[in-house]
């Protein structure tokens, strides 16, 4: 059986990531690595959905960085289509969702957890989950959060745990199509204070597959076909 914490908010291709932990849900196919499946940005794309769904029967924990809907539309439909997966889920909402529409749609996924600002431990693997665009973009329909915000709703990221973001870091994973570094601050911040050993993030499509490091911190931004990352 898979146990699944909720730690609380504060007051306010395949890689190999660190060392291995086991997991005493899903037995994964090498033993002592915990196997994940991470994709972001879908954008109600459903035949991608189905994909991720056929590959989620392989992992111990699947996790969606954000952006289900698009503009706020077919937030319902996307999240129906990845309710199928049975393995345990953290999700965030990116900025074309909000995060209560987010919970409302997943209300009925008993294996899906949403994160917003709070964390989740499983089998022994701490979670923590941030959504929303950070900074603010310049878009009025966007679900997004200052900077300030940011960095307090990051306040109890764990060490050594997994930190899930819809957005970036700054200056890694973060380049636009005009060769902007668009990432968080307050989520560099958070990083190189807390060392988790993996952060996982979206929002920036024309960085979809890059891979940074920060310290002894890994990053990846994942992109809608889906990443399967093993430590």
């Amino acid at each position: 059986m898979t146990l699944i914490t909720h730690l609380p908010p504060p007051s306010a291709p395949q890689a190999s990531i660190g060392r291995t932990h086991c997991t005493s849900g899903k037995s994964p196919s090498l033993v002592g690595l915990l196997r994940l499946l991470a994709f972001s940005d879908l954008h109600t794309d459903l035949g991608r959905a189905s994909r991720l769904v056929e590959r989620a029967g392989e992992v111990d924990v699947v996790i969606g960085a954000g952006d289900f809907a698009s503009v706020h539309e077919g937030l319902e439909a996307t999240i129906d289509a990845l309710s199928a997966i049975d393995a345990p889920t953290i999700l965030v909402p990116g900025n074309n969702e909000t995060v209560d529409a987010l919970r409302a749609a997943a209300a009925g996924w008993e294996a899906a957890t949403v994160l917003h600002g709070e964390g989740t431990e499983i089998d022994g693997t701490a979670f923590w989950g941030l959504g929303a665009g950070i900074p603010v973009t310049p878009w009025d329909w966007s679900f997004d959060l200052d900077e300030d915000a940011a960095a307090e709703a990051l306040a109890g990221c764990p060490e050594d745990g997994v930190l899930v973001v819809h957005s970036p870091p700054k200056g890694h994973c973060d380049v636009s199509g005009s060769g902007e570094h668009l990432g968080s601050e307050a989520i560099l911040r958070a990083i190189e204070e807390s060392e988790p050993r993996l952060a996982v993030c979206g929002h920036i499509h024309e960085s979809w597959g890059a891979e940074s490091r920060i310290g002894p911190t890994e990053v990846f931004n994942l992109g809608p076909d889906g990443r399967l990352l093993e430590f």
